[in-house]
């Protein structure tokens, strides 16, 4: 059998030589080409980061001399009405520039899953890990351009107070002095009433004022939500040596212990009186608490505290409404609660994981004392990104039974669940909102705190229902905060429709 000799053609070898050349040529192409904009987005990136870090240090510099400004104001007495006006805007201006100032500093803390550690381990291809280098930069410096626009809003405030602060620091110059310093603002925040300067300068202001001509006491409501600190600011402004010394006594009643007052009560002295009210009263109970107080001496002030509007209708002159700390405000408060005495800067982590925290209780002043005074006696980043994942989780639980953010439910003085504090698979755990004082003296005080409940410290959880200091304030009248929590065991049935309403069936 003749030998058959198969040759191949000469053309095709030429032909997969070309088309083997053409492709790397167009390999090389395009990896020139993508090496060439990732080097031009690095050198613009750079440009750019180093204009920035320039802005950073100027909004430092804006935001130290605004603080000294209002650090000092709050050791003086300011009468004049219009100061009180420009100080409050200083006040904004500088937490806001904190708040821009932190974003910038400190990311946006994100945890890596194993899955996409054990991804990233994994070779790819030169292109492609080149392509997504350039791809996620451009996302960045979008997401740097959005924040961007607030650092040159914020700015332009500043800039814009520190060129007509001169005349409000001469004017502040002719103040008096307090006898005393406040605080010291960075070791000490947590002994004195944070921010509300401008709220306590016109309780001291009315408390001091002379109105002996008008003969019946004055009175000053002072109104404001649940727990944003109406009885700390009294309590604050109150605690100063001049008001301490102007009044002979101070009397302090609440909805119930004002209805059992006569005339015989009151003497005829100079005196501060300071009613708290949890609900609306008739006026005629008014009138008559009123015309006992009306034998005090002349000069004697009446303060009422209330988060009912209706209450203000008792006042003689202008209520003092207390809001809710800013985002900005409560965000700057929460941090330096958090490190006390040290250094965010130094702990750019925990200070990442700090901000998370405080964006999720969205103002809850109480649980932000709470949580913050656990975060400063634990300095650990995997403490604080353990109590990060147990507070998250308690809040999408929230979310997910009742349809709103605890802070909504607290608000609206409906329980929260804490059930995810104790263990996921023990019986729900409700935390009552306080019902007045007279609910809670019939009652024992657990052992166990809300702080407790918070960093899963507490192995043993009372049963039933039981009692629990949520928290004590650090300054005077130091409040003590009792909460109810109750262990039910129920089912909750939820409508199909898309907002969740809750009804619970022990």
């Amino acid at each position: 059998m003749p030998n058959i000799q198969l040759n191949t053609h000469p053309n095709i070898h030429f032909s997969t030589k070309i088309k083997t050349s053409m492709m790397e040529l167009a390999i090389s192409a395009i990896s020139g080409e993508l090496l060439s904009r990732f080097m031009s987005f690095l050198i613009k990136k750079h440009t750019s980061l180093a204009s920035l870090e320039e802005k950073l240090e100027r909004l430092q510099q804006l935001i130290l001399r605004v603080h000294t400004v209002v650090e000092e104001s709050e050791g003086r007495y300011i009468t004049n009405s219009q100061m009180l006006v420009k100080l409050g805007m200083l006040v904004d201006a500088m937490y806001q520039g904190y708040y821009v100032l932190d974003t910038f500093k400190y990311n946006p803390y994100e945890e890596m899953t194993t899955q996409e550690q054990v991804s990233n381990s994994y070779a790819l291809s030169c292109l492609a890990r080149l392509n997504k280098r350039i791809r996620a930069a451009s996302c960045a410096t979008g997401i740097n351009s959005s924040v961007n626009h607030d650092l040159e809003a914020v700015m332009r405030n500043l800039e814009s107070i520190v060129a007509n602060i001169t005349e409000f620091v001469i004017l502040l110059g002719g103040c008096n002095q307090m006898p005393k310093r406040p605080y010291d603002s960075y070791l000490y925040i947590d002994t004195f009433m944070f921010s509300r300067p401008v709220e306590k300068q016109k309780i001291i202001n009315f408390l001091l004022k002379d109105n002996s001509s008008n003969g019946a006491p004055v009175v000053l409501p002072v109104i404001g939500a649940y727990h944003v600190g109406k009885k700390s600011l009294v309590g604050y402004a109150c605690n100063d040596s001049l008001v301490r010394s102007h009044f002979y006594s101070v009397l302090h009643f609440n909805s119930d212990s004002f209805q059992k007052v006569d005339h015989e009560t009151f003497l005829s002295v100079r005196t501060l009186v300071i009613v708290e009210f949890i609900s609306d009263v008739d006026d005629s109970e008014w009138l008559n608490f009123y015309s006992a107080i009306s034998r005090m001496g002349t000069g004697s002030k009446v303060i009422i505290i209330s988060r009912l509007e209706e209450i203000a209708r008792f006042g003689t002159v202008k209520p003092i409404q207390l809001r809710r700390l800013s985002h900005a405000e409560f965000m700057y408060l929460f941090k330096v609660l958090a490190f006390g005495g040290t250094d965010p800067e130094n702990h750019p982590q925990m200070a990442s994981i700090g901000m998370e925290i405080a964006k999720m209780l969205q103002g809850l002043l109480l649980s932000g004392n709470v949580l913050a005074d656990i975060l400063r006696k634990n300095q650990n980043v995997q403490f604080w990104l353990h109590i990060l994942k147990r507070f998250r989780n308690s809040v999408e639980h929230n979310l997910f039974l009742f349809g709103e953010h605890p802070k909504q439910l607290v608000e609206r003085n409906r329980p929260t669940d804490i059930t995810m504090f104790v263990s996921p698979s023990a019986a729900p755990l409700h935390l009552i909102p306080p019902r007045g004082d007279s609910s809670f003296h019939n009652k024992e005080l657990s052992k166990v705190t809300f702080g407790d409940l918070l960093q899963g410290s507490s192995t043993i959880v009372p049963k039933g229902e039981f009692q629990i200091l949520a928290w004590q304030s650090r300054i005077p009248p130091f409040t003590k905060f009792l909460a109810t929590c109750i262990e039910e065991k129920y089912c909750c049935s939820f409508p199909e429709n898309k907002k969740r309403r809750w009804s619970c069936v022990k």
